[in-house]
């Protein structure tokens, strides 16, 4: 057997070629690796010896080569290509361990040169890759330093790879040139290219959106059935999530989460990481239905469910610190989907062994967690997509202008920018009253700012809570004053929203006239 070996990142690499040579697999090597592993005192030829013609034009032409590409994509079952390769001196090669120049590294660094950019797109190894993998039936391809456990299991055991084994590599390699040649149309279509400026130092500005955008995503799981039973779904993750995101959580307990489970988890997820104190988010159908932070994790989830316990039966609760006893047992007495949280004490597990349908998921936040936040929204539409960058903006009381004679209490200012926090989850258009660190009442998604006012009133008084002295944050500017006797008529003392209407004196004039307070934001925030 012969195996060659050429790799950028170079981990594991020589404990792999130690094990490849005990067993008696011939070491065929190119440039650095083969130097590293002669240094190890490894037998190895170099490409150069096999093809007899040397690297050239600084290591860009090395492997593209009949005694390469032959040996990798003769099929062994063929009389006529193992006759070919007889005729013209080439042996076969069984094992390609490969990894690719580090281009997709390289482009993230500030201030990388276009120069960088170009001379870290491989050429000869990708080559090697797909003729490899092409040829799985004959040809082990390895891509990833995670695999080597797997590949030296079966050479050991058996002195050869499965057909499975050979076949999820070819899969695998396959995969990783996508990735690869995605993420290099990617940054070369977004270059702003400037003829004038062009040397060896020159940095290109780059768009924000490349011209054409490929994305790259792993399955982690098939789903039993999408928004609907009648339809077929999967769920996918980044290539590299980012920590403290949905994609990296560990379901502990609970039945398999289904489409909608997860939906809803994420914006109960994304939303109790908005904020930096001890929280607590109960989710119904993608709106925030409560919404409270606390001194501890029960004092956030009691008050979160007073907001609408009707609603917030079988709903998604997430919290952005450590669920213990206390939390868990009052979260046990509620018929809940999927309970989140950074992590559960032992007792708290205890807690909902009996009920095994409940699903906890456990994901781990990074000490900087409210800044983990996707960069870019993606939104399908008819054979098409919208691409936009994510509604990460962050209210700070200086960013708040005070429009009418009233001034805001500095408790009114508090709860304002925690009812802010939440009106950006919640569906447009938003209405949130608040108090206390508390959401009162919550109207979402309907077509009339007017009508959700409303509705968010109604909820209040379902569930029994006065609105008078409250705060309420509006996600985008009210049209007309009508919606803003509403939400005073209630009891709201002070309220927010981003200005930027026609009528905007109109409703400030209401505002003074009702002896309100009022702050514009200057920011809106839609969420369709």
């Amino acid at each position: 057997m012969r195996a060659l070996i050429s790799v950028s990142d170079k981990t594991g690499i020589v404990d792999l070629a130690k094990e490849l040579h005990a067993l008696g697999v011939s070491l065929i090597s190119t440039g650095g690796t083969a130097k590293l592993l002669a240094e190890q005192g490894l037998p190895v030829t170099e490409v150069a010896e096999v093809t007899q013609f040397p690297e050239m034009l600084d290591g860009r032409v090395k492997t593209l080569h009949p005694k390469v590409h032959g040996g990798l994509l003769a099929r062994r079952d063929t009389p006529e290509h193992m006759a070919a390769l007889q005729a013209h001196g080439i042996d076969t090669i069984d094992l390609l361990i490969v990894n690719l120049y580090p281009f997709e590294a390289t482009v993230a660094k500030p201030g990388c040169t276009l120069a960088d950019a170009i001379e870290n797109i491989d050429i000869g190894g990708p080559a090697m890759v797909r003729s490899a993998a092409k040829n799985w039936k004959d040809v082990g391809i390895v891509t990833d330093a995670s695999q080597y456990p797997a590949v030296m299991a079966e050479l050991k055991a058996s002195g050869k790879l499965s057909d499975k084994l050979r076949f999820a590599l070819s899969v695998a390699a396959f995969n990783r040139i996508s990735q690869y040649d995605g993420a290099i149309s990617n940054y070369l279509s977004s270059v702003n290219f400037e003829a004038e400026k062009l040397s060896e130092a020159y940095v290109p500005e780059r768009a924000q959106f490349s011209g054409q955008f490929n994305e790259q995503y792993v399955k982690v799981q098939d789903l039993r059935y999408g928004e609907n039973s009648h339809q077929q779904a999967a769920w996918y993750r980044d290539l590299s999530p980012a920590a403290g995101s949905l994609a990296t959580g560990v379901q502990l307990q609970g039945k398999e989460l289904s489409y909608n489970n997860i939906a809803d988890a994420d914006a109960a997820w994304e939303c109790v990481k908005s904020f930096d104190t001890s929280a607590c988010v109960i989710v119904k159908h993608a709106n925030p239905c409560g919404v409270a932070v606390g001194a501890t994790a029960l004092e956030a989830y009691s008050k979160a469910f007073q907001t609408d316990p009707t609603s917030a039966f079988g709903g998604i609760i997430a919290f952005n610190r450590p669920v213990d006893k206390a939390a868990a047992e009052a979260v046990s007495k509620q018929f809940v989907e999927v309970l989140m949280a950074p992590d559960f004490s032992a007792e708290a597990l205890d807690v909902f062994k009996s009920k095994v349908n409940v699903r906890l998921m456990k994901i781990a936040l990074p000490a900087n967690y409210g800044d983990v936040r996707n960069a870019l929204e993606t939104k399908r539409v008819g054979s098409g997509l919208l691409l936009q960058s994510a509604d990460n903006h962050e209210l700070a009381l200086a960013d708040l202008k005070i429009v009418t004679v009233k001034q805001p209490t500095p408790e009114e200012l508090h709860d304002l920018l925690f009812a802010w926090k939440v009106a950006k989850f919640v569906k447009s258009n938003a209405i949130v009253f608040c108090k206390n660190g508390m959401t009162m009442g919550v109207g979402a998604g309907q077509m009339s700012r007017l009508d959700s006012a409303r509705i968010a009133s109604i909820k209040a008084e379902a569930a029994k809570l006065s609105l008078q002295n409250t705060v309420v944050a509006s996600d985008a500017f009210f049209p007309f004053r009508d919606g803003l006797d509403v939400v005073v008529d209630a009891g709201a003392t002070c309220v927010a929203q981003p200005g930027g209407s026609m009528r905007d004196q109109e409703v400030i004039d209401a505002a003074n006239e009702r002896g309100v307070a009022m702050v514009f934001t200057g920011v809106r925030h839609f969420r369709h």
